[in-house]
């Protein structure tokens, strides 16, 4: 059975805090999107001028997989659909769907529409109609349809019936409030899917239950689903489609987007990059921790059966599968670690060199540092144990200096930053110097500017997380811990750095950021070969 997924990532998506996309962003989440395999992306609106003007940007773009749609409410109570500016705007943008929506509770049409239930019956039809004559596809969002059906199941079904008499193709129940239970929704939607032949759900995460009731109304016969990139939207946010895709596919046998799931993980990413997130390797199936195994016992399993710990194949949704190590692991989980990371891979467990790496990461723990997080230190680690390490760039000497603070108008310190750094490549030395929000940002920033002459390709490495943790109790005296993480645009690793020092701590892994990149990404030419 074929399942349409309709991606609403920029119009409610980008209701979400701190979420912001660009008309050039819009285009490629787009393109995205429909090489994934989405049925129908959610363009957005257009209530002003600049969503006026995307609209018109779109009507050349091809499309192989998704149709897009523009997203409108209906008319006000006592307006002709006619005489409504938005509804002339949607008909007439150059997509071929328009969602329209609605209000389904007596509530909502009596308190915040503050009209009669028979005006907006009358709203939903002119509306859903207007668009229709115009040649639009058009869905219906039934909004606080569940609210609205626990109230009064008649009004809400009636609500259904204009809208779909009127011509919308496809019913849309939405869990607008995201309060309801996924039993609720699926005894609803069971009744509903009853009366009518397409019906789809739109589900808010406040309860955190937006996919199991996006779930619970598939198996009641919804064959249409909305949601968003990481579920990503307003106040809790949506139904997450990373999530809900492969559960629907690959545990349910839906159709969803075929043989494009394996494009899934790294389209979630590449929607979170654009939208200037941080991403969640926590998440199922599409998350760097979604098959990643630290226990001893879970290790051994999936050595011999991967199926002994991992519900669905890593590869089928386009992920990987991980292992970490820690000062518990045992030396088969090492020497499998190894095997990964360094040269040393293919050694038995009895090799002296991994009763090594044991030694070295159970002393170097001892001190603070965590390699489960930081997969770029260990690897150079191992490399370093193996004497495979290559070093690309001596440290010959870095200052930092953080200017006075000034108080700012509104009472906070404002500090500036400042850092050189002198290096070594081969024979030649460099010196560079910079600015920046903090020390370690100066820091980054001097390094990257000293390093370009010899490698060019630091350029497109960028710092995406930084955090700090005090790891002992000895006060402004304390150790911390520092962990980066790094990207180039398609692999994202992790450092660590241990000191008393927290520039100190910084600056190791800022280093082993440059250095695992460099070693991982730049070709095997020798340094002196680099030099301009």
């Amino acid at each position: 059975m074929k399942i349409e997924i309709y991606d609403t990532t920029l119009r409610d998506g980008a209701q979400g805090a701190g979420v912001s996309f660009s008309p050039e962003d819009k285009l490629n989440v787009i393109r995205a999107l429909d090489r994934l395999g989405i049925s129908y992306i959610e363009a957005g609106m257009v209530a002003d001028e600049a969503g006026k003007e995307f609209f018109r940007s779109l009507g050349g773009l091809k499309l192989e997989n998704a149709k897009l749609s523009v997203f409108t409410p209906t008319v006000h109570p006592g307006v002709r659909a006619e005489d409504s500016e938005i509804l002339r705007d949607s008909a007439a943008a150059p997509v071929p769907v328009a969602a329209v929506f609605g209000k389904s509770s007596l509530y909502h049409v009596k308190e915040v529409l503050r009209t009669t239930p028979a005006e907006n019956i009358r709203m939903i039809k002119d509306s859903v109609r207007f668009l229709r004559d115009a040649g639009k596809e058009v869905i219906f969002d039934a909004e606080h349809f569940f609210d609205g059906y626990s109230d009064s199941p008649s009004y809400a079904l009636e609500v259904l019936a204009a809208a779909h008499n009127a011509g919308a193709s496809t019913i849309v129940l939405c869990d607008t409030n995201g309060g309801m239970l996924p039993d609720v929704v699926g005894m609803a939607a069971e009744r509903v899917c009853r009366e009518f032949p397409s019906v789809g759900i739109h589900a808010h995460n406040d309860l955190g239950m937006a996919v199991s009731c996006s779930v619970s109304a598939v198996l009641a016969g919804a064959a249409h689903v909305q949601g968003t990139v990481s579920g990503i939207g307003e106040r809790c946010g949506n139904a997450n489609l990373n999530t809900l895709i492969p559960l629907l596919q690959l545990k349910l046998g839906f159709d969803c987007v075929k043989d494009n799931i394996k494009r899934i993980t790294a389209t979630a990413k590449y929607v979170s990059e654009i939208a200037n997130l941080t991403f969640d390797e926590s998440e199922p199936f599409v998350g760097a921790y979604a098959f990643t195994h630290k226990a001893g016992a879970h290790i051994d399993g999936i050595k011999k059966d991967p199926r002994s710990f991992e519900h669905v194949d890593p590869a089928s949704v386009g992920n990987l599968r991980n292992t970490v190590i820690s000062e518990l692991s045992g030396r088969a989980a090492v020497t499998d670690k190894i095997s990964a990371l360094s040269p040393l891979g293919g050694l038995e467990k009895d090799d002296p060199r991994v009763a090594e790496v044991v030694k070295v990461l159970r002393e170097r723990e001892k001190l603070g540092y965590v390699y489960e997080q930081a997969e770029g230190s260990l690897s150079l680690l191992v490399d370093g144990i193996a004497g495979e390490r290559v070093s690309h760039f001596d440290l010959l000497a870095f200052k930092v200096i953080a200017e006075d603070a000034k108080d700012t108008p509104g009472g906070d310190e404002l500090m500036k930053s400042s850092a050189m750094i002198k290096i070594a490549v081969g024979g030649s030395e460099e010196i560079a110097a910079a600015e920046g929000n903090g020390p370690v940002n100066a820091m980054d920033r001097a390094l990257r500017r000293a390093l370009t002459r010899f490698y060019p390709e630091v350029g497109g490495m960028k710092l995406t997380d930084y955090r700090v943790r005090v790891i002992d109790s000895g006060a402004t005296a304390s150790s911390v811990r520092v962990l980066i993480e790094s990207t180039d645009g398609v692999t994202v690793w992790r450092t660590v750095g241990v000191s008393t020092d927290i520039i100190n701590a910084s600056w190791q892994a800022l280093r082993d950021s440059v250095e695992y990149m460099l070693t991982h990404v730049t070709k095997s030419a020798p340094a002196k070969d680099r030099e301009n």
